[in-house]
């Protein structure tokens, strides 16, 4: 069922500026903080958060029966727990009071200081306790580049990759929220010209541009999610920089895969875009040949047109967008991943974050990771200060951003940025 929040017709009283990735029609979830409120659950309208305690507080949501202390947690897995029914419901509330045709909160001009606020003057916080972090490697023109550079065009893909959705278990204590920074990792490397490892900061840090989608209905050990019933468990998505040492990663990955390479920093995008909000942008995906078991199946258009971006910015320098991804790209479907994790009875719980793996697209100004953009530092990038990038530098910042657009609506996804700092 197409959501009343959805309607492209909608207009709201609070200021939307032309390109915002906020309008009415979006209504994402966050958590901020500031000097008058700590751990606040908010949506966004525009260039202002909206926060959902102080509407919960003043009888805003009375109808939704849900509990007040679910708006000012520390999280949002209390309040996406409640299930879609309910949060679909509140996402509708929320755009009702914002619409130009209701006085509710229009007229109420006290509380507005109280319920909007800049975003660029508060502190957004992480969304969700995350339990667990799996991420995938989904995206066939990625797996492509990398199996060609480090084997051969003829067995880029292993027999494996077109019959299921390979993916392994991270780390989720090391995911932090967009605006932070960390340190260059140390650790081993196997140089070329080396017969014996060294240890020492990678010299190869990367990013790699992904997505993730979130959790909002757990399962029991012993039960699967089919990929028809699979959206009634996600509840949204971010944007996700999964950041990459690849010379730790060379030299480590072999035979159990990715650890110390990965488990260092992962950063997120701090505002949670609803499933149903993203609904009128589904397209058809790549055919998948051959064809795929049955439980991994699926009917309609299933993949989103999400336009993304990578910017970095170097040290007290101008942003150089490095390349443009689009969702679309992806092979296995968010449906299809979840199914596959399941299949086996592995049970997820809200919170819980799945990570797409690179997207990367056919052209290579459309390449997911410095790796490819780079062709393994063979090509260097040219930045507009005059300087080279092979992979990224020390104190050089990546944003990641992602929007859908289609005619006048555009529904955006906001910032993904962190900073390297050099190794400690």
């Amino acid at each position: 069922m197409t959501s009343r929040a959805n309607n492209p017709l909608l207009q709201s009283w609070m200021e939307v500026k032309s390109g915002s990735d906020f309008p009415i029609q979006n209504i994402p979830f966050g958590i901020y903080s500031d000097s008058k409120a700590e751990h606040h659950a908010c949506s966004a309208i525009g260039e202002y958060i909206i926060d959902l305690y102080e509407l919960a507080r003043n009888g805003y949501f009375e109808a939704l029966t849900i509990p007040q202390e679910y708006f000012r947690s520390g999280s949002l897995n209390d309040l996406i727990g409640l299930g879609k029914p309910i949060t679909n419901h509140l996402r509708e509330r929320i755009s009702e009071l914002l619409q130009t045709t209701n006085n509710e909160l229009q007229n109420h001009k006290e509380l507005h200081f109280l319920v909007f606020k800049k975003q660029n003057e508060v502190k957004m916080l992480m969304p969700v306790k995350i339990g667990d972090y799996t991420d995938f490697y989904s995206s066939i023109d990625h797996a492509t580049n990398v199996g060609t550079m480090f084997r051969d065009p003829a067995n880029a893909l292993l027999p494996n990759w077109k019959h299921l959705p390979v993916g392994y278990h991270g780390r989720a204590s090391s995911i932090c929220v967009s605006g932070h920074s960390f340190h260059r990792p140390k650790g081993q490397q196997k140089p070329a010209d080396s017969e014996l490892p060294v240890f020492g900061p990678s010299k190869l840090l990367d990013i790699e541009l992904e997505t993730a989608f979130i959790i909002g209905k757990s399962t029991k050990m012993g039960e699967s999610v089919s990929t028809s019933n699979a959206d009634e468990h996600i509840f949204g998505m971010v944007l996700f920089n999964d950041w990459s040492a690849r010379d730790i990663q060379t030299w480590e990955y072999v035979p159990l895969g990715p650890f110390l390479a990965k488990n260092f920093a992962s950063t997120i995008s701090p505002w949670i875009i609803t499933l149903e909000a993203l609904e009128p942008f589904r397209t058809k995906g790549y055919t998948q040949e051959p064809k795929v078991l049955p439980y991994l199946e699926y009917n309609g258009e299933r993949n989103l047109d999400i336009k993304l971006e990578v910017y970095l910015t170097p040290e007290n320098g101008e942003d150089n967008k490095i390349a443009g991804s689009n969702y679309k790209y992806m092979y296995w479907t968010m449906e299809q991943q979840l199914a596959h994790h399941t299949i086996n009875g592995c049970n997820i719980n809200v919170g819980d974050m799945m990570a797409s793996g690179t997207i990367s697209g056919p052209d290579p100004s459309e390449y997911g990771s410095m790796l490819e953009l780079t062709w393994k530092g063979t090509k260097p990038l040219k930045l507009k200060d005059g300087t080279e990038r092979k992979f990224v530098n020390d104190n050089d910042t990546i944003t990641l951003k992602g929007y859908c657009e289609k005619g006048s609506l555009r529904i955006g996804f906001g910032e993904c940025k962190a900073k390297l700092l050099p190794a400690k």
